[in-house]
């Protein structure tokens, strides 16, 4: 009985596959890295939204901008978290559904146009139903 060949192993590593329109996604993911940081000084900009576009376009576009993403302490964990397993920390929920209340609060405040207040407050309470239907990350599952 004859045994199938086996491959032969090298210590070269694997070759990336050529990704189709890389700098696009290298663009994608520095600008959506550059707006998420912007979103930390302004309010009502979100930033861990444009973080995870920009590792999940870095994923594509830049190995090195991913990886700096994935190792760096603050976004580091969210963005693991999501990638593993569509997970969202109750402190990232409860963050997110502030921050959206506040900036309903705002829209009821100063502008003028109803349609406009309540389509944007719609689409927020949309967004906090979603969000709050992730499930958490491992390490913060009930017992």
């Amino acid at each position: 009985m004859n045994l199938p060949e086996r491959p032969e192993l090298s210590d070269a590593p694997l070759a990336r596959p050529r990704v189709r329109f890389r700098w696009a996604w290298w663009l994608l993911a520095y600008a959506s890295l550059g707006t998420g940081i912007v979103g930390i000084f302004v309010p009502g900009l979100p930033t861990t939204v444009f973080i995870l576009i920009s590792a999940w376009a870095a994923s594509r576009g830049s190995e090195r901008l991913h990886n700096w993403l994935l190792r760096h302490p603050r976004f580091g964990p969210a963005i693991a978290n999501w990638q593993a397993h569509g997970a969202v920390s109750r402190k990232g929920k409860w963050m997110a559904t502030l921050t959206m209340a506040v900036c309903a609060g705002i829209m009821l405040w100063c502008v003028p146009v109803a349609w406009v207040k309540w389509l944007s407050i719609g689409c927020m309470a949309v967004v906090a139903v979603w969000l709050w239907s992730r499930p958490l990350p491992p390490e913060h599952q009930p017992r």
